[in-house]
């Protein structure tokens, strides 16, 4: 092949850098987002840009930028000013960028600039959708129509335990007379993981809701940046269903956060919010004080009226008592004769019916006593029979019982010509423990043999 016909990787190279320059002589203002963003040893700051809404969660573009170190400090500084957060990733932007090619890093795009107005609108957009969807939701308002407690004393607190921002809530909270029981549900308060971790926090005060009488939520001040997780759709819909009226204290002047809007109560500052609950708790007491002080005059009150009605109606049962006396009086005179009269009559009917009885009685027991001396001759007669036949009855059973042992007597057994064997002086009655080689005594009438076994079959 002639070497005309071909060129080397550099020249092809610097063909296109010197295409891509001619064609794109001047810079673009480009809407992206941030994808990755990492700031080198060297001060350069490298970007990846996205363009989302591809098929199957694919970006539909993709590119690489930089912003030299001779820009960065100047852009960084200038973005943070405008929009209070710093540049990161998930941002979405608009810059104005160069297109270059190099022949060692191929297509990149040089950021010059950037308009921060464009960031903080798409901010407010997320914010308005998220309003949006919780009004369509129909939780919006749940959370600021709980009553609120009249004495808040028992509080979950969602913060982050080293913040100053918590620190400074218990600093304040402390130096209260009143006795405040804080329970930290700790979480971060500001980061990518900012948004999870106080979801969780809330899961976790939900689950004991019935111990406390509200939930906290506060952090330390930040960057505009840092509330992006409060205007998310997901964390406001927790606050604004949670269970227990929520004060917030997302610790920012200048606007109010999603979190803000959903809570029953918002304040600016942590220390703000412990203000609130020592301030609540001051009003709760001023109201008992004027409670206790009106409960004392109507009780005052009370007992004056009451003992001036004593008096009168002690007057009146005086009197009334002195008129019921003598008409007891003349009533009880009236009954004591009436009582003695009927005494008397009663007491002669007694006497004759006493008299009647002690007749009676003395007939029915002379009845009485000869049936009873009848009955103790027959039952005497009956025990003299009975008793002579079962005499009778037991002596003729003695008398079988004596021929029945008089023919088991051992010498009348012998006699018979049987024999009593004995070993180690006991009867044996049955063979079994017997073996071969033992000595045995026979007892036999009138004679006794010992003898040794020599076989047992």
């Amino acid at each position: 092949m002639p070497a005309s016909t071909h060129i080397s990787l550099s020249e092809l190279q610097a063909l296109i850098k010197r295409g891509i320059d001619n064609a794109h002589p001047l810079p673009y203002w480009v809407t992206a987002e941030i994808s990755e963003l990492k700031v080198n040893y060297s001060g350069h700051c490298y970007i990846e840009l996205v363009e989302k809404g591809g098929a199957n969660h694919v970006p539909k573009a993709k590119a690489s930028a930089v912003i030299w170190r001779s820009g960065y400090p100047m852009i960084a500084s200038y973005f943070q000013g405008a929009t209070g957060q710093v540049l990161a990733a998930g941002l979405k932007v608009l810059v104005k960028v160069v297109v270059s090619y190099h022949e060692l890093y191929g297509l990149s795009l040089q950021i010059t600039d950037i308009d921060p107005t464009y960031t903080l609108g798409d901010m407010e957009r997320q914010r308005q959708e998220t309003i949006r969807r919780l009004r369509q939701d129909g939780v919006f308002d749940m959370n600021r129509e709980l009553p609120l407690p009249a004495a808040i004393q028992r509080i979950a607190v969602i913060s982050s335990r080293n913040a100053a921002g918590y620190q400074d809530f218990m600093k304040e909270i402390s130096s209260s007379p009143y006795g405040f029981e804080i329970t930290l549900f700790d979480a971060f308060m500001q980061g990518a993981e900012a948004e999870e971790s106080i979801v969780r926090a809330l899961g976790e005060a939900a689950d004991r809701a019935d111990g406390f009488d509200a939930l906290v939520l506060i952090r330390g001040g930040g960057s505009q940046s840092d509330l992006g997780c409060f205007n998310s759709y997901r964390l406001c819909c927790y606050l604004a269903q949670f269970p227990l009226p929520v004060i917030a204290g997302i610790g920012h002047d200048k606007d109010q956060s999603v979190a803000d809007l959903v809570a029953a109560v918002s304040l600016k500052t942590p220390t703000a919010v412990a203000v609130y609950l020592k301030n609540g708790m001051a009003e709760f007491d001023a109201g008992l004080d004027d409670m206790r002080k009106e409960l004392k005059e109507a009780a005052q009150a009370f007992f004056l009226q009451r003992r001036s009605a004593l008096r009168d109606a002690a007057f009146a049962l005086n009197r009334i008592s002195t008129q019921g006396t003598q008409a007891v009086r003349l009533r009880l005179e009236q009954l004591r004769g009436a009582l003695r009269h009927g005494a008397a009559q009663t007491i002669r009917r007694r006497e004759d019916r006493t008299a009647a009885l002690q007749a009676q009685l003395r007939q029915s027991a002379r009845f009485a006593f000869s049936d009873a001396n009848f009955r103790l001759d027959n039952l005497s007669a009956m025990l003299r029979h009975r008793s002579r036949e079962y005499v009778a009855s037991r002596t003729k059973a003695l008398s079988l019982l004596g021929d029945l042992a008089a023919t088991r007597d051992p010498d009348r057994i012998l006699d018979m010509g049987f024999a009593v064997v004995r070993s180690g002086g006991n009867i044996v009655t049955d063979p079994v423990g017997l073996q071969a080689g033992d000595s045995v005594e026979i007892v036999m009438k009138r004679r006794t043999i010992e003898a040794e076994i020599k076989k047992i079959k």
